[in-house]
């Protein structure tokens, strides 16, 4: 079973309802008991970094995601703020991230007049795998439905499995190992979220 991190920073109903949808089997939950059956996890996010940290460290799953994800080696999918959250910080914010990966989120930023593009970056894009990875697995031109004002940027290149561009190129998922993060919403995302979503579940 997929569970669905309950950490009050999320559409945990519409990702419950996309995996539904597509058939697969998944429940949303704030009990350390049910995320340790999990066989996987996606960790939502919207909203302010710090708040979502601070959620986090109140719930006490930061030990435990650490246990699970990086001592169990089970699959964890983050998706827009819960992307964020897995690397070590945020212009956003004070407080450390989880710390998983070694990048750190940074505000959009237009320094040339002839790009007047809005904050926060909003609507569909097209995204472009960079690297092969089961979770992009039969999915032909995909694009995705984002809201963000931050955008995750890696001290590793490994880590970057896809990009999107939004005045120039950014981060729009990432992997390493079983760890799997996207900046955009698969479950606005329509087609092309439920295919994400169906190969995090078969697939990853």
């Amino acid at each position: 079973m997929i569970v669905i991190i309950d950490y009050g920073m999320g559409n945990v109903g519409s990702i419950q309802n996309m995996l539904a949808w597509i058939g697969v089997d998944a429940c949303v939950s704030a009990d350390p008991e049910v995320l340790s059956r999990a066989d996987k996890l996606i960790l939502p996010g919207v909203g302010a970094f710090d708040n979502g940290m601070r959620r986090l460290k109140e719930a006490g799953f930061v030990t435990l995601l650490n246990e699970l994800v990086i001592d169990q080696q089970k699959p964890l999918l983050g998706i827009c703020l819960g992307m964020q959250l897995l690397g070590t910080g945020s212009e956003e914010g004070l407080l450390p991230g989880l710390g998983w990966l070694d990048a750190a989120s940074h505000r959009f930023r237009f320094e040339t007049s002839l790009l007047t593009l809005k904050v926060p970056h909003m609507g569909w894009n097209s995204v472009e795998a960079v690297a092969q990875s089961p979770l992009f697995a039969a999915i032909d031109a995909p694009r995705f439905y984002f809201v963000h004002s931050y955008h995750l940027v890696c001290g590793c290149k490994a880590d970057v499995l896809a990009q999107a561009s939004y005045g120039f190129p950014f981060v729009a998922a990432v992997q390493r190992e079983n760890i799997f993060g996207v900046q955009f919403h698969p479950e606005k995302s329509h087609k092309f979220g439920m295919s994400l979503l169906r190969n995090f579940a078969e697939r990853c």
